[in-house]
């Protein structure tokens, strides 16, 4: 066990590790420290700091789930831009559950939207699950406002899935863009163009958000 790793486990909560693991059932058990995101993520704002930090995100893969989220927490403080990304894009290919993939991104993305659009568009083709499910996040945290375009929920809708944590990201999306660019994303729906279990997902989930007026809901759920 590295020094990291004993640091780690004295973090340890034996009863919340039982609790969580049940939320990851494709990751081992025993690869589930059990530490409680707020306490993680103070320690990755302090590890951050340290020497070893640098050491640690050129050690892959690695062995812990909690070490996996700790490497994204530590992406997420990256000030720079290209070194974020260059990191980010070495790191998605060990990621393999939905917990580590949706947490929150580097804010050094929200300044560098342009220059991220074509790397978000590969992550979606790619043909990974969680790489695809990281670049359709990007595409939902940070374009969905003033930088959206059309030719997006096209990207995410045109992808073909077997694996349900695409199709639930997909369905995520959809429900959240309906929430933010009614107009552009209602087609999908009313002209059917989702299989029938994204449809019904898709529309579940914006039913079930509060950013959907009462009055959306109501069509919505005429259109199951």
């Amino acid at each position: 066990m590295t020094s990291l790793q004993k640091r780690l486990f004295q973090l340890q909560d034996t009863k919340y590790r039982d609790f969580h693991s049940k939320l990851i059932p494709n990751i081992d058990k025993e690869r589930v420290i059990g530490i409680r995101t707020p306490m993680l993520r103070q320690f990755a704002k302090e590890f951050w700091k340290k020497p070893e930090a640098e050491d640690f995100l050129a050690e892959l893969p690695h062995d812990y789930y909690e070490e996996n989220n700790l490497h994204m927490m530590l992406l997420a403080q990256e000030k720079d831009f290209q070194r974020c990304l260059e990191q980010i894009e070495s790191f998605l290919p060990y990621i393999d559950n939905w917990a580590t993939c949706d947490l929150p991104l580097p804010k050094c993305f929200a300044k560098h939207k342009e220059e991220l659009l074509g790397h978000i568009r590969i992550w979606i083709t790619s043909g990974e699950t969680y790489t695809i499910r990281y670049g359709m996040g990007v595409l939902m945290r940070l374009y969905l406002d003033e930088d959206f375009r059309p030719e997006y929920p096209e990207w995410v809708a045109g992808v073909v899935s077997d694996e349900y944590y695409v199709n639930m990201m997909i369905a995520w999306y959809l429900a959240t863009a309906l929430a933010r660019q009614w107009d552009t994303v209602i087609p999908y729906l009313e002209e059917r163009r989702l299989s029938p279990w994204l449809h019904r997902k898709t529309i579940q989930k914006a039913v079930e958000s509060y950013r959907i007026t009462p009055e959306q809901k109501v069509y919505l759920r005429k259109l199951r």
